[in-house]
Parts: structure tokens; C-alpha cells; sequence
């Protein structure tokens, strides 16, 4: 009798797990960039490789500290 293999019941991934205080909404984020509400806006309309990253939940934007922390570093 054949047994059909379990599947995993995590999928990996490479990116670390979002904790709910890294996720911030485009004001809270342009309060800690310390940038106008409408430069975060401008970022997010931008395309393309060197866009920050954005996290898109319908018609909310959401952003994840951690990755803005490094799309900036790479801006340099």
C-alpha cells in the first residue's frame, strides 16, 4: 500500500517574519522619515528597480521598516 508524502506545513521563505510594529502606515512613516507625507506618496508611484518597497493591501499602502531601513541604505 503506497503512502503519499506529507506536504510542509511552512513554506520557506527568505525574507525574515514581519512583526506588526515594523509595519507602518504612509503617515507613520513619513513621521519617522521626518519627509513630507507626499514625498513618501511620490516613492511609492515610482517603478522600477530602485522603487521602495511597498506593501499594497487593496487600496492601503503599508510599509515594512525593515525594508525601507534598507532600500535607503542602498539609495547612497
Amino acid at each position: 500500500m503506497a503512502t503519499t508524502p506529507k506536504l510542509a506545513t511552512t513554506v520557506p521563505t527568505s525574507r525574515p517574519a514581519l512583526e506588526a510594529a515594523d509595519i507602518l502606515t504612509p503617515q507613520e512613516l513619513a513621521k519617522r522619515l521626518k519627509v513630507p507625507l507626499s514625498w513618501v506618496y511620490k516613492q511609492t508611484a515610482r517603478r522600477g528597480p530602485d522603487c521602495m518597497p511597498v506593501l499594497r493591501c487593496g487600496m492601503y499602502l503599508r510599509f515594512s521598516w525593515p525594508e525601507v531601513c534598507a532600500w535607503l541604505r542602498s539609495q547612497k
